[in-house]
């Protein structure tokens, strides 16, 4: 059985710890790494075996459109699945983020659900 590995980006240690713990509920996934600054987050989304990323836009050194961006040149053609999950839910900000590769985009304070769910839909569709 194959499990959803999930990178997680983002910069409050706290709603990390929160959000693997959430994570960890969902059959068949697992958390694969995570990061607090655009650099680290680079640096692991290049090293580390990973199905899904759950990034922040406001990070503790540089952006998650920072790392959307440098998703482009490292993941031409991919599969991988990212999900923008953050307290900036402005339309620029969206729109910015879905121009960039993201496929979904999530309100930290109202998606959680919804987000658990896209997460348990593709676990199930990997197993």
């Amino acid at each position: 059985m194959s499990r959803l590995r999930v990178g997680l980006v983002e910069d409050s240690e706290r709603v990390r710890a929160r959000l693997a713990e959430a994570l960890a509920e969902i059959p068949n996934v697992e958390v694969a790494f995570a990061a607090d600054t655009e650099g680290d987050a680079v640096r692991l989304l290049a090293s580390e075996r990973w199905d899904v990323l759950i990034l922040d836009l406001q990070l503790r050194v540089g952006t998650g459109l920072g790392v959307l961006k440098a998703m482009q040149g490292l993941l031409a053609g991919d599969s991988h699945v990212t999900m923008v999950l953050t307290n900036y839910v402005f339309r620029q900000y969206r729109d910015r983020a879905l121009a960039l590769g993201a496929r979904y985009f999530f309100d930290k304070s109202h998606d959680i659900p919804a987000m658990r769910q896209v997460l348990a839909d593709l676990a199930a569709a990997t197993a």
